[in-house]
């Protein structure tokens, strides 16, 4: 039986030199048939905010959807957080996907002063604002009560073209997938970033496919019997084009503990040629229904023509 889940594509784009550069980037990602364009939210090599260029390319263009991935829900009061993703939403007739973590990466924390709590203690604080988001852009006044957070008779406005919102929540641990799994709209499987900075070589090992098929039942089994209306979403920041992909995989394997073919399927890179990469996008959608896919801007044009392959089938 064929997999009823359908392939859609999103463009990671952090930054521009100008307001000029960065519509165009929007505008080519929609003309593309990309389905949206995603802003991480970090204070280090991540210069944009990401309210503000979401919004500039929801007006930049008319079908293109807009994205944080993720927003670190320690920089943001729910209330405010809730606001500002209604208003963006009504505003671009709903087309926001909002993304929504519990924070990661230790060097955010240290230089902006914002005290780092223990993992557990990030994901039930993000637990109680994912509450509380739903509950502000749903009808009516909202209270709630947590460990974290209080909310009295507070009837969130705006309210958003989209009920409910699409939620995005990612993460490479046992607690937040659970939670995503329980929660989400949109499920990224992303590394184990328990360390805390970007590039750690023992994450490797966490990407590698027996590590996100144990993923994948975190997620099925906090789903239930909602598993099949959530979408499966990977961040392939890793792209390569080239006609020797089990070469350069070969000296990968041993980084990722796993075989030169594993490294290959493995849901954080793309390598090899068009033909191998659709190849590869399948597999991963008949292994891990993985259907959602992110590539960074800088491939835009050249990842292109998998785009065209795929989108929609």
């Amino acid at each position: 039986m064929a997999n009823k889940r359908k392939f859609r594509f999103g463009v990671m784009a952090p930054a521009a030199s100008s307001a000029a550069e960065y519509r165009e980037t929007a505008r080519r990602a929609e003309a593309l048939g990309y389905s949206t364009l995603y802003v991480p939210d970090h204070f280090v090599d991540h210069p944009f905010g990401p309210f503000p260029a979401m919004a500039m390319a929801a007006e930049a263009t008319s079908t293109l959807r807009v994205g944080s991935l993720v927003l670190g829900n320690d920089y943001r009061h729910p209330v405010v957080l809730a606001r500002d993703a209604a208003t963006l939403d009504l505003l671009s007739d709903g087309r926001l996907e909002l993304g929504l973590g519990a924070g990661w990466m230790t060097a955010d924390y240290e230089k902006a002063g914002i005290p780092l709590d223990p993992a557990g203690v990030r994901v039930a604080r993000l637990a109680e604002a994912i509450t509380i988001v739903k509950g502000l852009t749903g009808d009516g006044p909202f209270s709630f009560s947590g460990e974290h957070y209080t909310i009295t008779e507070l009837d969130g406005m705006p309210k958003p073209v989209q009920q409910p919102l699409p939620l995005v929540i990612g993460g490479g641990g046992k607690k937040v997938l659970t939670l995503a799994g329980r929660e989400a709209d949109i499920i990224g499987i992303n590394g184990n970033l328990k360390s805390g900075k970007a590039g750690d070589p023992d994450q490797a090992p966490n990407m590698n496919p027996t590590s996100t098929d144990e993923k994948l039942v975190w997620v099925r089994d906090a789903a239930g019997e909602r598993y099949d209306d959530v979408e499966i979403q990977a961040f392939a920041g890793f792209v390569h084009f080239t006609d020797d992909p089990l070469g350069m995989a070969t000296a990968m394997a041993p980084a990722f503990d796993t075989t030169p073919d594993d490294v290959l399927d493995s849901p954080v890179g793309l390598v090899g040629t068009v033909d191998s990469m659709v190849e590869t996008l399948e597999r991963r959608r008949e292994r891990w229904d993985m259907t959602y896919h992110v590539v960074g801007a800088e491939h835009l044009d050249q990842f292109e023509p998998v785009v065209a392959r795929l989108a929609g089938t």
